[in-house]
């Protein structure tokens, strides 16, 4: 905590090796209060709303056997280190809020238990999947979270809570499930939105579309982003199953602990099912596309074949007429009287054979 201390003395924080990454660190939104609720609790109820993190950490030590459970939006960096100073937040794990865009993962550093998790909504209007992620801080009687987008909306999840006291009164780790389980319920609408998503553009696909395979690209994205959600959460919550009687975490949270994980289970199924049907519709996609080339192709050279047969046709009197219409005295059909007549005749005859040819090899 030596470089927290630091900044907190000199107001100047040096930035985290990845902090170049961060989108948000020119971004400034002072219409949003980076605080969005900040509340002690006692027995699993709520006792007090600390005017800030100051206060907040006060209180905490004022009162034996309470919980802080502080919401961030988007939160300043000075208000992230006055945090770690006060609540002995881990310098990486800090970074790591500051920074965002991290991967959903567990870590543990001593007591304090971080973890990040990404939420996923599915916008009709424009028929995408928005990301959002959550960073949370639990430790032995704080927990801290801290959003850097709209969802998931953690007041729902805090309106559940306060609702029911004896899951409350669970402590930090009953906030952790109950956050757990607001992102993978939320992912259910994504996945129903993605599978209407599929069953539209199968109908494109069949119906030769093509504009389609665009819409299967951008698609395929958004499923692999949402994988990338969702397959890390299976094996975090096994490991909070498995760490349960070491942290003291009882047998009815465990129970909703593999609620949670059986949720999880069905959406990285599914998604995994999306991204191989979207890999099997680009193939089919493909094919059909090869197919209608090739039968353009084919009809094209049909057409070839019947322009060519019928110049050839046509070439024919033409090849006559400038024979006898060469201007030579020897030449004996000029004078006969039948020499018009037996031109025209030889005409059509080279034609009429011409035409049985072509049309025997089905070239007409």
């Amino acid at each position: 905590m030596a470089r927290m201390r630091s900044f907190l003395r000199s107001g100047v924080r040096e930035p985290a090796p990845e902090h170049s990454m961060d989108p948000r660190a020119d971004e400034d939104s002072p219409y949003r209060p980076t605080v969005i609720d900040n509340a002690l609790y006692l027995d699993g109820h709520r006792i007090g709303t600390p005017a800030s993190l100051a206060d907040a950490f006060d209180s905490l030590k004022k009162t034996p056997g309470s919980m802080a459970w502080i919401g961030l939006y988007r939160p300043k960096d000075w208000e992230l280190a006055k945090l770690a100073e006060e609540f002995g937040l881990h310098e990486l794990a800090l970074e790591d809020a500051i920074v965002g865009h991290q991967r959903p993962k567990a870590d543990r550093y001593g007591e304090m238990l971080f973890v990040v998790l990404r939420a996923a909504t599915y916008l009709d209007d424009v028929e995408e999947v928005a990301f959002g992620e959550v960073h949370v801080f639990v430790g032995a009687n704080f927990v801290i979270t801290v959003r850097h987008a709209e969802s998931p909306d953690l007041s729902a999840v805090r309106r559940r809570m306060e609702s029911d006291p004896d899951l409350l009164r669970q402590g930090p780790q009953a906030v952790l499930y109950a956050i757990l389980d607001a992102v993978v319920d939320g992912y259910a609408p994504v996945v129903a939105g993605l599978q209407k998503d599929i069953e539209e553009i199968e109908v494109q696909v069949f119906g030769g579309d093509p504009s389609v395979s665009r819409r299967v690209y951008e698609l395929s994205g958004e499923v692999i982003e949402f994988q990338r959600a969702t397959s890390p959460l299976l094996p975090m919550i096994d490991g909070f199953i498995a760490g349960a009687s070491k942290y003291g975490v009882n047998q009815e949270l465990q129970s909703y602990l593999r609620d949670v994980a059986d949720h999880a289970i069905t959406v990285s199924e599914r998604v995994a099912g999306f991204r191989q049907l979207l890999q099997n519709i680009l193939v089919i996609n493909s094919t059909m596309v090869a197919q209608e080339q090739t039968r353009a192709s084919y009809a094209q050279s049909e057409e070839v074949k019947k322009i060519s047969a019928w110049a050839a046709i046509l070439f024919a009197p033409t090849l006559v007429g400038t024979i006898y219409g060469m201007n030579f005295d020897h030449m004996p059909e000029t004078h006969w009287v039948a020499g018009y007549p037996f031109a025209l005749v030889l005409m059509a005859a080279v034609c009429l054979v011409l035409y049985l040819v072509f049309k025997r090899r089905d070239w007409l």
